[in-house]
């Protein structure tokens, strides 16, 4: 089914994670279809998915539970982080989610490709192929001499986050709590300045999602690449860590840039609450304030699929119609809903691999 959109290729999600997780583990719920995910090849298709980041993401043994700051009369909220992973657990688990993600190419019958390179993705783009970028949300299966990370990037590994929120031996990332300023904690440590250099070198893409702002800035410093938040909504709007300052936003179109718009409720909300009724004008609000900020050139979408909150019109990847419409409606033309959807990712990605 196509849509009279652009194809849209979306910034972040945690379907790998979903799919790992689940008993029996197994492909069939994303080639076939399932309620229970946000996104799968039925869904896909019938929203004009073309593809995104999908993300290795090692939870906690221990689970962090749901967002807090949703019961009546809450107006802040201080969700405590779970400690460091020990590295040989999530190399363990990324190996496996990784793996799930080479099997499911190989199962789809050419429906699914991982893509590597940026001519890959304009092609499985234009063929109607569904464009998978392996990417790992927190480096804690990396090793401070970096051989893990060539590893996985001749596995197809194309873009990492130095950190989820909780702290490794790269970086700092942002606690869940609000209202809050993404200014907490110390900056990168020395390997996680090695890090970049090493992204950098290998032409792997550095998400400064999730990361405090000393990290953000420490990467602003070193990279050599344009600087992408993959899933991230303006802080001016909604008061949450997680979301980018002005000061962050000048700074990512500055380098030649992207943000993709988070879709969860609780990062898009002015009163950051994550499970009430939400209309996706509220992602409307955000990619119109990123717009007029830094330009149409810098702001595209990273939904967080099958990891958070969505709006309730919205529900899943087949409501992209939906959100598509609704930023026509508010003025977007043909080239810049282009942008919006795609167009921005292919450029910045043309720029940053090698």
């Amino acid at each position: 089914m196509s849509t009279p959109f652009p194809p849209v290729f979306d910034g972040h999600n945690d379907t790998v994670l979903r799919l790992h997780m689940a008993k029996p583990a197994n492909n069939e719920p994303f080639l076939k279809g399932d309620d229970r995910l946000h996104i799968d090849l039925p869904k896909a298709k019938a929203g004009g998915l073309g593809g995104g980041f999908f993300a290795i993401f090692i939870p906690n043994k221990k689970p962090m539970g749901g967002f807090p700051g949703t019961k009546d009369g809450d107006t802040s909220y201080a969700f405590p982080l779970p400690k460091e992973l020990h590295r040989t657990y999530a190399m363990n688990l990324a190996t496996g989610m990784v793996a799930r993600m080479l099997r499911l190419e190989a199962e789809s019958d050419g429906q699914v490709t991982i893509v590597r390179g940026a001519d890959e993705l304009t092609t499985a783009l234009d063929d109607g192929v569904l464009a998978m970028i392996l990417h790992f949300e927190g480096a804690e299966a990396i090793d401070r001499n970096f051989d893990a990370l060539h590893v996985f990037y001749a596995a197809g590994l194309r873009s990492l986050g130095p950190v989820w929120s909780r702290p490794n031996i790269f970086a700092h990332g942002v606690p869940f709590q609000f209202p809050s300023d993404p200014d907490i904690g110390p900056g990168l440590t020395d390997a996680g300045k090695g890090l970049v250099r090493e992204c950098n070198s290998l032409g792997i893409l550095i998400d400064l999602s999730h990361l405090n702002a000393k990290g953000f800035w420490d990467v602003e410093t070193l990279s050599t690449a344009p600087l992408v938040a993959t899933h991230s909504g303006a802080h001016a709007l909604c008061a949450s860590p997680r979301n980018l300052t002005d000061k962050q936003l000048d700074a990512i179109a500055a380098s030649g840039g992207v943000a993709g718009v988070n879709f969860h409720t609780g990062f898009l909300r002015e009163d950051g609450r994550s499970q009430e009724e939400t209309s996706l004008t509220e992602i409307v609000r955000h990619v119109d304030y990123m717009v007029e900020r830094v330009g149409i050139d810098h702001v595209a979408l990273g939904s967080d699929f099958d990891g958070a909150t969505m709006p309730t019109d919205l529900v899943n990847a087949a409501g992209l119609p939906k959100l598509m419409a609704a930023l026509q409606a508010a003025g977007y033309g043909p080239e810049e809903l282009a942008k919006i959807a795609n167009g921005n990712w292919q450029r910045v990605l043309r720029a940053t691999w090698k």
